[in-house]
């Protein structure tokens, strides 16, 4: 170390956070062995606060902005020469941490693992990516700071988002689930869901020091299986209301499918290992439920006519079938 560097060093300091980085959440002030002056400056600017530890300890937190006048045992000349012993440095070290009190506004945020649970209406499993944005601001900073942060000289608002962004997905999937919001509802209470989930966040970011001032959700995205298992249920829900406008119940009409399908495929039955009479059976079956509701009463011709329809549509019929009983119906009128 030169001459003009040791007394470089003497002189008192002014210590400020300039040029503030809306990236840094916490930042240390640089300073050759953390020997802060006696009677130097400390410049509190706005959307700022300050951490001060003192020979290991926290000694002071300042969150009014300002000038202060620092204190310290570290007196210009006397205290570094007596540290001889020490390579001329001094036990008295003083940390200086500032931190932001603005809120991080606008951090967009997505889920990095499947939301999972299960549909309350049709009961069947469910898994969702979500997307949105998120505020939030250091509501606790003596908490942050010796919980989370420790001795690190910087930590960044990229950090902080990480650590909340991890706790998203299960509180997403806990108030679906308290919430009994079916995956068709979902886009259209988005709002609600989302303050539900902020809630239960600030539980969370809560212990961390951390508070969410505002919580998104922009949208969300199925995977491939639950599209899947929605697709299967959009088709059964259109095959029950064909049913109910056919006058007959979905396990009716399923079951005529089913007999007129085994009834067809007797070569198939047989090369299962069935008998062939098996196939002749059933397909006597068919024939017989067939003209069962060929000719049920029905005291509406309207009805019966939507019924034969149904029937003709999906097969059970055939267009001959269909043309002598719609004639004779028709008569009805």
């Amino acid at each position: 170390m030169g001459i003009g560097d040791f007394f470089k060093r003497q002189l008192s300091q002014v210590v400020e956070w300039k040029n503030q980085s809306n990236d840094l959440l916490v930042h240390k002030f640089p300073s050759d062995n953390d020997e802060i002056k006696n009677a130097s400056k400390l410049i509190v600017n706005p959307g700022q606060a300050v951490i001060l530890v003192y020979e290991g300890k926290i000694a002071d937190h300042i969150t009014e902005n300002g000038i202060y006048d620092i204190e310290s045992d570290n007196h210009p000349f006397l205290t570094t020469l007596l540290k001889l012993r020490t390579n001329f440095e001094s036990e008295h070290k003083l940390r200086i941490y500032f931190y932001r009190t603005a809120e991080n506004v606008n951090l967009h945020w997505g889920t990095s693992q499947a939301v999972k649970y299960v549909d309350p209406i049709y009961k069947i499993p469910v898994e969702l990516g979500a997307n949105g944005s998120f505020s939030f601001k250091i509501a606790d900073s003596l908490h942050l700071f010796n919980n989370i942060i420790g001795s690190k000289d910087n930590y960044t608002v990229a950090e902080a988002k990480e650590l909340l962004q991890s706790r998203f997905p299960q509180s997403i999937s806990s108030v679906l689930a308290k919430s009994s919001i079916s995956y068709q509802q979902i886009d259209a209470q988005l709002a609600e869901l989302a303050s539900g989930v902020k809630e239960l966040l600030n539980t969370e970011a809560e212990n961390l020091g951390l508070e969410l001032t505002d919580f998104k959700i922009n949208g969300t995205i199925f995977d491939a299986g639950t599209k899947e298992r929605i697709a299967k249920v959009a088709d059964i829900t259109a095959d029950t209301m064909a049913a109910n406008e056919g006058g007959l119940t979905y396990v009716e009409l399923e079951k005529l499918k089913a007999l007129r399908d085994a009834a067809r495929n007797e070569g198939g039955l047989a090369g299962a290992g069935l008998q062939l009479g098996v196939g002749m059976e059933l397909g006597k079956t068919f024939d017989l439920a067939k003209e069962e509701k060929l000719n049920a009463p029905d005291v509406d011709p309207v009805a019966k006519l939507q019924q034969l329809k149904l029937l003709l549509n999906e097969g059970i019929i055939t267009q001959e079938e269909f043309d002598a009983k719609k004639k004779e119906w028709l008569s009805k009128f």
